[in-house]
């Protein structure tokens, strides 16, 4: 596959786009565009990394892309597309990475590029940002949320669902509206979450001792707290109208929470922890749109070569593994590792096999 890849943007996640694109499509040719004569930190590393093959100072040098990946911050895609109008090829394919989806497409509309536009969201990413945090791995088995209109040829559609199949990342198609209001459920709020946690402690009188003692569950929830202020600014700014009803009902549940301690409703809280335990432990099941996940959990002793020998034993018998990752909270999971199958047959026999090894594993 020599095509040509066009990149605005080489950030976190534009950078590891362009990483599994190179490694998928080793012969292709990647350029990347400046605004700027002096390229920045993100722009440098993709040349060293010979990720980028060069990098462009106009849009014109986008006539002859294949695909274009719109990567900068949200608003700043938006802009992007009247530039873009002009320039793509008719058989070209326009796209990009943001987290919102309606705007864009209402603006590529407008814009005259609706059959050319593709709206895509890799749903992984990290609290670290830039290039030089980029990994291709990041979209291996990741779902990809992809929106388009009823404008959008079969071929371009079937053609961007093949390479982001081939890139080893999950496609689920959704409607803009239905991404966003998704997206703000479990991912725009829990980031205001995790940073109005960090500042209730970091503006009590306590926060020297609450500092010291914050550790597992704290240090967990908020993590995501440490994105990127810019990024966020941006993404908030694009998804007010599906953000704030959910951060509405969130204030409301917490208003309930308060309401049962006050009273001393011991079985009112008893049951919020009950039905939001009995609703998480679903979350890895991904029905609807999503497949369903093969997974085991099992405890992993604190020694050299541990996980080598679940991974020895299981191939040993045929099995392969999906993936496998370290839990790094035990306090919230059943076991310390994570091993993802692809069938559920698979799973049931590495259930089985590590149990009559005398493993602690847990469904």
């Amino acid at each position: 596959m020599n095509e040509q890849f066009g990149f605005i943007g080489l950030g976190l996640i534009g950078g590891s786009l362009a990483r599994a694109l190179r490694e998928t499509f080793p012969d292709s040719r990647m350029i990347a565009y400046s605004r700027r004569p002096e390229l920045s930190e993100d722009l440098r590393g993709a040349v060293e990394a010979n990720v980028a093959d060069d990098i462009v100072f106009s849009l014109e040098a986008f006539r002859d892309c294949d695909y274009i990946f719109l990567c900068a911050p949200v608003d700043k895609n938006i802009e992007y597309l009247p530039q873009l109008k002009g320039i793509l090829r008719p058989d070209a394919i326009l796209t990009d990475v943001g987290s919102v989806k309606s705007g864009i497409h209402i603006a590529a509309e407008q814009a005259g590029l609706s059959a050319d536009f593709i709206g895509g969201h890799p749903m992984t990413g990290s609290e670290r940002t830039g290039f030089a945090n980029s990994n291709a791995l990041l979209l291996e088995n990741a779902y990809y949320a992809v929106t388009m209109s009823e404008n959008v040829p079969q071929e371009k559609a079937d053609r961007f669902l093949s390479l982001v199949k081939k890139l080893r990342s999950i496609p689920v198609l959704l409607a803009p509206q239905e991404h966003d209001i998704a997206v703000a459920a479990i991912s725009h709020v829990p980031h205001l979450i995790a940073a109005q946690l960090v500042n209730l402690v970091r503006t009590s009188k306590d926060a020297d001792t609450m500092r010291l003692l914050a550790a597992g569950g704290f240090k967990d929830i908020t993590r995501i707290a440490s994105s990127s202020p810019a990024l966020w600014e941006s993404i908030l700014s694009a998804n007010t109208t599906a953000v704030l009803p959910v951060l509405r009902r969130y204030i409301s549940l917490l208003s309930e929470a308060e309401t049962a301690l006050s009273h001393a409703d011991k079985a009112a809280v008893h049951s919020l922890f009950s039905e939001a335990g009995s609703f998480r432990s679903t979350l890895q099941e991904r029905k609807g749109v999503l497949p369903e996940a093969f997974v085991l959990h099992a405890d992993l002793r604190d020694e050299a070569g541990a996980i080598a020998t679940f991974a020895t034993i299981l191939a040993g018998h045929g099995i392969s593994m999906k993936n496998i990752g370290i839990v790094h909270n035990r306090a919230y999971e059943q076991g310390a590792l994570r091993i993802e199958f692809y069938d559920k047959d698979s799973l049931d026999r590495a259930f089985s096999l590590l149990s009559d090894s005398h493993f602690s594993v847990y469904r």
